[in-house]
């Protein structure tokens, strides 16, 4: 048993050049997923786009299913650290505005399409793939805990009234963010995701001591 174990482990250590493979591979993935969706995007298309063997591909991810795993693991990082180089924390409304301007910005860099990465995942997975729900699940708690934390630290340093819930203002404010960001794909323009944001971020403001 230790031995197949170790054998386990072995699998799983990459080179510097393995990982840089596997990379290649998730990114290319995840930008024609993103494109085009999961079910439209086979191995091969990812094999193209990566400029990879299939072999080389089957010996990072056995089945598709873990390619899409790996896929939804690497958009909620990107999506994170995109959110965390536009503030460093969502702790003051002035943060919070600066967020919401970026967030419009990228939609119009982008013309309104393709809407979000992790959202356009959950619509097409999560009532046929219980596994991927489970992960896009985490991956839109961890971008909630962001939002969270922020209003916990304004709450923390007086700013936030005690009546504000920062649990529900970051839920709301995340559930607005994805609505917005739907329709926006929808209609090819800014306007929905600028209105709801701003409605969010004038609620947050009622409690602003």
């Amino acid at each position: 048993m230790e031995k197949l174990n170790e054998a386990r482990k072995s699998k799983h250590r990459l080179t510097k050049k393995g990982e840089e493979t596997r990379s290649r591979i998730v990114s290319a993935a995840a930008k024609l997923m993103f494109e085009k969706g999961v079910a439209s995007t086979s191995v091969e298309d990812v094999q193209i786009e990566a400029q990879v063997s299939s072999s080389q591909i089957y010996h990072y991810f056995n089945e598709k299913r873990e390619l899409v795993k790996a896929v939804i693991i690497y958009q909620t990082e990107k999506v994170l650290s995109t959110q965390e180089s536009l503030v460093i924390q969502l702790d003051s409304m002035e943060a919070l505005k600066t967020w919401r301007d970026a967030i419009v910005q990228l939609q119009n860099e982008r013309q309104c399409r393709g809407g979000c990465p992790i959202g356009s995942l959950a619509s097409e997975l999560s009532d046929i793939e219980p596994d991927a729900r489970s992960d896009l699940e985490a991956g839109f708690m961890k971008w909630e805990n962001f939002i969270r934390k922020g209003l916990r630290a304004m709450q923390d340093r007086g700013e936030l009234s005690t009546n504000a819930n920062p649990d529900e203002l970051a839920l709301a404010l995340l559930t607005t963010l994805q609505g917005g960001l739907l329709l926006t794909q929808v209609r090819k323009e800014t306007l929905p995701l600028e209105v709801g944001l701003d409605s969010m971020l004038a609620h947050i403001s009622s409690f602003i001591i």
